[in-house]
């Protein structure tokens, strides 16, 4: 691994009590986010597949934590997430997966392919790796800019040729680029390892980008790396490399069940359930945090999900037609 870059920092600015409330409060979001939708889907209100976030929750918030107005981000079809860390409205990304008029992308993109420009959300891909290009070519005009370009994919991207091309095209082109690995050891319904050889993190230090594997559970782990990578990127120092070790604690798509995990192996990731994590971290962290602050997250988050299920509903469905314009772009 290299040295940081001129200007770069080892760790994430700290955090205010308020800020790491509000960080706690995002992932929760997330989280009910997702069992809306899944809630929903078996309602037969939302059409299409849906690909949940939940378990993932760490990642996305803590990078996002880091991010500034010039940067870009390419998720994956697992993007919800990813969106509302960004700052994607809630109510819009509920009513895009409903098909509204009122969606994000007017309710023409669905679950996977969700963008939304005016948050840097480039886009969620349906295809497997796909935010590897679209993060590298973004990357490659962001060098202009001071922004930087992040690549959400999981560990079965990293055996696609792509992957290795554009790090490599990302490595000699000094591209201000962060990839961040979102390693849950399963890619669809295979366990890594009957399909992955060696280490996914030797594959990005092989073409020497600076590399680190992290507890993808742990909020301030994620924004610590983050934060080092970021600023390396930002600085001049090239692509970046994170591998954020997580798990999802629902099947691949709605249709999966989830049967071929190993006996316990999800009950003991979820004695490390990111948001579990994040609530004991916070008590630990801040002398003046209670409890009832996190309770009250907690409800605030309920009656947001309430109020954002009956106006989805409620809402209208495009007109038949040429797509009409719509907030990303």
């Amino acid at each position: 691994m290299t040295g940081l870059a001129e200007g770069a920092t080892r760790q994430a600015p700290p955090l205010e009590l308020e800020q790491a409330l509000a960080l706690y409060r995002m992932m929760v979001l997330i989280r009910r986010f997702e069992d809306t939708v899944q809630l929903l889907f078996q309602r037969g209100e939302v059409p299409g597949t849906t690909h949940l976030y939940s378990g993932q929750e760490a990642v996305a918030t803590g990078v996002a934590s880091i991010l500034e107005r010039q940067d870009r981000v390419a998720g994956t079809y697992r993007g919800h997430g990813h969106a509302l860390s960004l700052g994607v409205e809630p109510q819009a990304l509920l009513d895009e997966m409903l098909g509204r008029a009122t969606g994000v992308c007017g309710g023409r993109a669905g679950s996977m392919n969700v963008i939304d420009l005016a948050h840097g959300l480039m886009g969620c891909y349906g295809i497997v790796g796909g935010s590897i290009g679209a993060a590298t070519g973004a990357a490659l005009a962001l060098k202009r800019s001071g922004g930087v370009a992040v690549a959400y994919f999981g560990e079965g991207a990293t055996n696609q040729g792509y992957f290795h091309e554009c790090l490599n095209f990302a490595k000699v082109h000094n591209l201000p680029a962060l990839y961040v690995c979102e390693n849950n050891l399963y890619g669809e319904f295979t366990p890594m390892e009957d399909v992955t050889a060696g280490s996914i993190l030797a594959r990005a230090q092989t073409l020497e980008l600076p590399a680190q594997s992290i507890d993808g559970n742990d909020l301030w782990a994620v924004r610590d790396a983050a934060a080092a990578a970021v600023a390396r990127a930002r600085a001049g120092g090239g692509p970046q490399f994170i591998e954020a070790l997580t798990y999802r604690f629902v099947g691949h798509s709605r249709s999966d069940p989830g049967a071929y995990r190993k006996p316990g192996e999800l009950d003991a990731w979820r004695e490390r359930d990111p948001l579990k994590l994040t609530r004991a971290g916070i008590l630990e962290r801040y002398d003046e945090a209670e409890e009832a602050q996190l309770d009250a997250a907690d409800a605030d988050v309920e009656r947001q999900l309430e109020q954002m299920i009956a106006a989805g509903l409620a809402a209208p469905y495009p007109t038949p037609g040429p797509a009409a314009e719509f907030k990303a772009q």
